[in-house]
């Protein structure tokens, strides 16, 4: 996991760097902001960049993870959404924005969780914490865990809320590695995401509006979330969704850590999302698995065997250069069988001119078994004399 990972973020800088060396890519606007990036998730690609890998405080920026561990929990059904849970006087008495709930409710899970996102509540995270986790202690060990897991190697969480403690750090890389795998591994549950009021039934509506300031101006922005601390900042993680007649739903996520207002990180983060999707364009190479290519496979009990990638291939390009990419097929020949599904065959390379911005691994998408004795016997003699 970690190894695919760690492979997967340094292919979008080759392609930065590869384009930057044939003076082709767009310069990014100001951003005032410690640091920020922009990726096309999409693409899996990152667009522009500044000091991704500096530790900063996490503000509840945090309740990503801890809503990682809440959908995964859901999904292997330890909690429901319509589950109630207790509120402990220590989730009660949490600092900070709050959901207002205390220790007479049984609140439901999906309660719990608008709580969480929309208004951002410390108590409703601690709360989810305590009952997906048993204590909030094991819950940030399960937080820790998750992040090695996910390969965020300058992370580490010392709760789960985001309320500054000494080593609560992250980096803007980091998160954009949770942010990703938090859309693409629990989809259906990134609508919470893009709630723009809510409130618990008896609370004060004091606190009801989601701080995400882009889901009121951006009908393409359907998330992420908002953090701040005075040692944090202004922080955001922002994401859109956007049709383009070349590529339908291309998503770009901006992250803005250390702004100086809330009004400042949604500027700076619309201005990220803009430039990206005007600055560059994504190029669907091929769907999700789709045949790259077909060819002839000897002693297997198939003739051939369909070499692709299971997600589509795309490629965010400088904007009107998408004419000058091609690709290229490396793989062994002859191919003899046995292959598994999922098994590397070959690699894409993807070229501008005679630059390799990327190379892409291509699998075999359905299995082709040994053939018989016989079969394979008749494919070495048209081996020989081939």
């Amino acid at each position: 996991m970690n190894t695919r990972w760690m492979r997967a973020l340094l292919a979008p800088w080759l392609v930065f760097f590869c384009l930057l060396a044939a003076a082709q890519v767009p310069q990014p606007p100001e951003v005032a902001a410690r640091s920020y990036l922009l990726l096309d998730v999409s693409a899996n690609q990152i667009l522009a960049a500044k000091d991704i890998d500096t530790p900063v405080e996490q503000a509840s920026l945090t309740k990503l993870m801890t809503g990682y561990l809440v959908y995964d929990a859901l999904r292997s059904k330890k909690i429901s959404l319509t589950q109630t849970l207790p509120v402990s006087v220590r989730a009660w008495k949490m600092a900070g924005s709050r959901m207002f709930i205390d220790p007479k409710m049984q609140v439901p899970v999906d309660d719990l969780i608008k709580g969480m996102i929309v208004q951002s509540g410390n108590d409703a995270t601690v709360a989810l914490a305590e009952g997906v986790g048993g204590t909030v202690e094991h819950f940030v060990e399960m937080m820790n865990q998750q992040a090695k897991a996910l390969g965020m190697k300058n992370t580490v969480f010392k709760n789960p809320e985001g309320l500054t403690a000494p080593g609560h750090v992250t980096t803007a890389r980091d998160l954009s590695i949770l942010a990703t795998r938090l859309i693409q591994d629990f989809p259906e549950y990134l609508h919470y995401d893009s709630i723009k009021k809510y409130r618990y039934q008896g609370t004060p509506t004091a606190n009801d509006t989601n701080r995400n300031m882009l889901l009121f101006r951006d009908p393409t922005v359907d998330g992420l979330k908002t953090g701040h601390t005075d040692a944090a900042g202004y922080c955001m993680i922002a994401t859109a969704k956007r049709d383009f007649p070349n590529l339908q739903g291309r998503r770009l996520l901006a992250i803005v850590l250390g702004a100086s207002s809330e009004v400042a990180r949604a500027n700076e983060a619309q201005k990220l999302l803009n430039w990206g999707y005007t600055a560059f364009e994504g190029l669907k190479l091929f769907d999700a698995g789709q045949a790259v290519l077909e060819p002839q496979v000897w002693k297997g009990t198939a003739k051939t065997v369909k070499l692709g990638q299971p997600q589509a291939i795309v490629l965010a390009v400088p904007a009107g250069s998408g004419s000058k990419i091609k690709t290229q097929v490396a793989r062994p020949d002859p191919l003899v069988a046995p292959f598994t599904k999922g098994q590397q065959v070959g690699v894409l390379k993807i070229l501008a001119g005679d630059q390799v911005l990327r190379e892409v691994p291509l699998v075999a998408l359905e299995a082709v078994e040994q053939a018989g004795i016989f079969g394979r016997a008749w494919d070495a003699i048209r081996l020989w004399i081939r």
